[in-house]
């Protein structure tokens, strides 16, 4: 197989392998108000099964990465994708509330083999000016499957039930697991296995917390992506409520807005090209915070472009933080990707939840401005770290 033809192949894989992980990772989001209801429980303990999964790819990613280092990086995704499929097939057969939260547990788990490395394989493998194109790709992979499996599941579980929106979201993830082993060039993993002690990836996570030009990366996606879970998280509720009154099966439809994301990520990608990334990421939160305004209007119209503009911030701003994970790490890359994905895992798990909170005691208003608040202070960390790498003040060279 020619350089060029295994590239392209290793892409399409990690597309695919994107597609699997956030099909299955948001799947639930889009049935919390069928969840909620047959369960009789309320929003906030309903979304515990977006955050149970999301919490379990946080605590998972760092053993990931270790893991990686030791058998390589491709061994690890195809580990996760197969006990990925495994527990995706099983968690809709829970017979309690309780249970399908630990599945869901145990499904993020197994899917943070997948986000701890994809991101380190593509910066290891690739030159370093195709690494942003190539990530944007990868990210379009979750966009898609993201929004396949809203649409899906959304649609399924209001016309019959929950259950069986979960359980055909996990098909599909057998097929994508599927095509990930035929499209995965065989010889990727010599090219990247990098044998260490568990003691020394802990000492690449010291390092990597411990500079502000990786750390201020990691803040970045907890904050940027805890805005955009919570806003998504509690849409359903609102689209179904007052003022609107809209069917949960039409209320999916939302989630369509996602592929205005993925175009907005790969526009990303070629901006990274010719400005400084930071700036990037910037006007990302930027367009996240400006969304707020247009997010309370009571138009369904006006709903519609506030939560357009905040997804085009937050696919602008996520990506390429997610790149920059791996390009800002002088060593130890693998545990600087994972450390990304624990980060904005951690702040969709934490922020989604207490949005639901926020929006039991004081609705839809509430979920909008802490959305706001958190897309401020990540518009902040984006705009020192592009004026200290504008100014040369970082005191470890400049960003690429």
């Amino acid at each position: 197989m020619s350089a060029d033809r295994r590239e392209r192949s290793l892409i399409a894989a990690l597309f695919v392998s994107g597609f699997a992980t956030f099909s299955q990772l948001f799947d639930a989001q889009a049935i919390l108000p069928s969840l909620a209801r047959d369960l009789q429980v309320g929003s906030a303990t309903a979304a515990l099964a977006v955050s149970a999964t999301t919490t379990g790819i946080a605590v998972s990613v760092l053993a990931w990465a270790w893991l990686s280092d030791r058998i390589g990086r491709t061994a690890v995704m195809r580990i996760s994708l197969i006990a990925t499929t495994v527990s995706a097939l099983a968690a809709p057969l829970a017979p309690t509330l309780e249970v399908l939260i630990a599945m869901r547990g145990v499904t993020g788990i197994a899917l943070g083999g997948i986000q701890a490395v994809a991101m380190a394989l593509l910066v290891e493998v690739l030159p370093r000016h195709r690494v942003p194109a190539a990530a944007a790709v990868y990210i379009t992979g979750n966009t898609i499957g993201g929004v396949t499996g809203r649409l899906i599941a959304g649609p399924v579980s209001e016309l019959w039930h929950w259950r069986l929106g979960l359980l055909i979201v996990a098909a599909l993830g057998v097929v994508a697991c599927l095509l990930f082993f035929i499209l995965l060039p065989r010889s990727i993993e010599e090219r990247v296995a990098r044998p260490t002690t568990f003691a020394a990836s802990l000492a690449n996570v010291g390092h990597h917390l411990s500079r502000w030009r990786t750390a201020s990366i990691y803040v970045q996606g907890f904050l940027i992506m805890g805005s955009f879970t919570a806003v998504y998280n509690y849409l359903g509720f609102h689209l179904t409520g007052a003022p609107f009154f809209i069917p949960a099966a039409l209320a999916s439809l939302f989630f369509l807005v996602y592929f205005v994301g993925a175009f907005a990520a790969r526009v990303a990608g070629e901006l990274a090209t010719r400005i400084p990334p930071w700036f990037v990421v910037a006007f990302g939160g930027s367009c996240v915070a400006l969304s707020a305004l247009p997010m309370l209007g009571s138009s369904f119209w006006v709903l519609l472009l506030g939560i357009t503009l905040l997804t085009i911030g937050t696919f602008m701003a996520h990506p390429m933080s997610s790149t920059l994970s791996g390009m800002e790490a002088d060593r130890g890359r693998a545990q600087s990707t994972a450390l990304y994905q624990l980060s904005w895992l951690t702040g969709a798990a934490l922020w989604g939840w207490f949005g639901g909170v926020l929006y039991d005691r004081f609705g839809w208003v509430g979920v909008v401005w802490m959305s706001t608040a958190l897309a401020l202070g990540a518009i902040g960390v984006a705009v020192s770290r592009a004026w200290v790498t504008r100014m040369g003040l970082s005191g470890e060279g400049s960003t690429a």
